[in-house]
């Protein structure tokens, strides 16, 4: 007897379509190459220089690909700990339904990437993978994987990590020419407002909602044994050493002896500068994450092995993060005779139809737009900033509001384009098209709602001049 929701069975036609006809998700960046280069050729951008943008573009982005790798890399061997496996393996004993599994999989994930979206991504696919090993009760391995994506298709840039709030409250590492602008925007006026907590909450607590509606039942569930998933056994216990020489691999001395020193550095820095410029420095949250993680795995040997865990899981980072960046230069420099980008032409069609009422929607729905062609939430702000907040400015719009739009529209995108699921399909054993059914059914529900939220509480705010210290 059939038990499913008529959102699950809506997620489930989804699903087949999408194991039909949805690309892997390389596919879909090379299909984002063609889309925007077909968009500034239609401009009447030369076909030389899209090709000349293409090449200069596609290793633009190699600081900031290794910063997301790390991201990746450090919250992997941090969820991958002993202590956090044991604790993964606790919470994955707590289900005793499918739908009750995939719903706890989704509160794992979008509270903790209100914390950290590279921790949210790998603890969230640990804990779908152990509920996946599960014989005693029947979870669909599709709903729990798209469940682990749920922190980085909602709330994360709502959070502590999200990019672009942390650009605009350091202005040290803002472009002057967006600093002019916009001048300084610090947590309270972004992620701190009540205003952007609500939403964070609503948006937290539907997404988790529509994932436990969304779920088949067990009768109905598709297992990681039917999708012919295998995982790899692991054991906490290290291997026993074979010669002499490897003992500095087994004892935790040089562990304490680094993390030591990492914490020395560490504390120099929050002295200097703060904790939240600190903390707001991408290669400091990496850096902090990488020595927990080795103070976690306490060995050196099990550290490097669980690095070694963590790189299947960067490969399709690795790979794509060229292209991103050659549609990124594309997008912005490949111009027409009258100067113009597609870019530009994206920002004039959506910008010159705003007021101030319509402001938040429309810039919601371009920032969700965009973010279909340019999946970084700290790049695509560089991108979009400048334009969007000096239209703010022209209609006197709260500033810290414009970048929570920009945020909560950024995210949407990440549930149906397959980049940012690329962890977690790395640690899932999963494809994009096994969860695009699930994870489609919440962007059509969240669409709606955050534009309809953006709107509702940007009207309970003031505007305010930019402030320059």
């Amino acid at each position: 007897m059939r038990n499913d929701s008529r959102l699950s069975s809506i997620a489930q036609r989804c699903c087949a379509w999408a194991e039909r006809w949805f690309p892997d998700a390389f596919a879909f960046a090379v299909l984002a190459v063609a889309v925007v280069s077909l968009g500034a050729l239609a401009i009447g951008a030369p076909p030389i220089l899209i090709a000349k943008n293409f090449g200069s573009g596609f290793w633009s982005l190699i600081p900031f690909t290794m910063q997301m790798t790390f991201i990746i890399i450090g919250g992997y061997i941090v969820a991958d700990s002993p202590p956090v496996a044991r604790l993964v393996q606790r919470l994955a004993s707590w289900p005793r339904t499918s739908r009750g599994g995939i719903a706890l999989i989704a509160f794992v994930g979008v509270t903790s990437s209100l914390i950290h979206w590279g921790l949210s991504a790998v603890l969230a696919s640990l804990l779908a993978r152990t509920m996946g090993q599960r014989t005693d009760v029947r979870i669909d391995y599709r709903a729990a994987g798209a469940a682990a994506c749920l922190g980085t298709g909602s709330v994360w840039a709502l959070g502590l990590s999200s990019s672009a709030a942390q650009l605009q409250a350091n202005p040290a590492s803002m472009p002057p020419a967006l600093l002019a602008v916009t001048g300084v925007i610090p947590f309270a006026e972004t992620i701190f407002l009540w205003q952007s907590m609500l939403l964070a909450a609503v948006l937290a607590g539907v997404s988790v909602w529509v994932a436990w509606q969304t779920a088949p039942d067990s009768a109905q569930a598709r297992t990681a044994r039917d999708l012919k998933i295998e995982f790899a056994a692991r054991s906490e216990a290290l291997t026993p050493r074979t010669r002499p020489g490897e003992w500095l691999e087994y004892s935790p001395l040089p562990t304490l002896f680094i993390v030591l020193l990492a914490l020395v550095w560490l504390i120099t820095e929050i002295a200097a500068k703060g904790i939240q410029a600190t903390i707001a420095n991408l290669n400091t949250y990496n850096f902090i994450f990488v020595f927990a993680g080795l103070l976690l795995q306490w060995r050196p040997r099990r550290f490097v092995e669980s690095v070694a865990r963590s790189i299947p899981s960067v490969a399709g980072v690795l790979l794509q993060f060229p292209f991103i960046g050659s549609i990124a230069a594309i997008l912005t420099n490949a111009k027409n005779v009258q100067g113009s980008s597609l870019a530009d032409s994206l920002s004039n069609a959506f910008t010159h139809i705003a007021s101030h009422a319509s402001f938040a929607p429309i810039i919601g729905a371009y920032s969700a737009v965009l973010g279909l062609l340019v999946p970084s939430g700290g790049g695509k702000w560089l991108i979009e900033a400048p334009y969007v907040m000096q239209a703010a400015n022209a209609l006197h719009y709260h500033l810290g509001w414009v970048v929570q739009i920009y945020n909560a529209g950024e995210a949407l995108p990440n549930l149906i384009n397959p980049f940012w699921m690329l962890p977690m399909l790395g640690i899932l054993g999963l494809r994009a098209r096994d969860l695009i059914g699930f994870t489609f059914v919440q962007f059509v529900i969240n669409l709606p709602l955050v534009l309809g939220l953006l709107w509702l509480l940007g009207a309970t705010l003031t505007y305010q001049p930019p402030h320059f210290m």
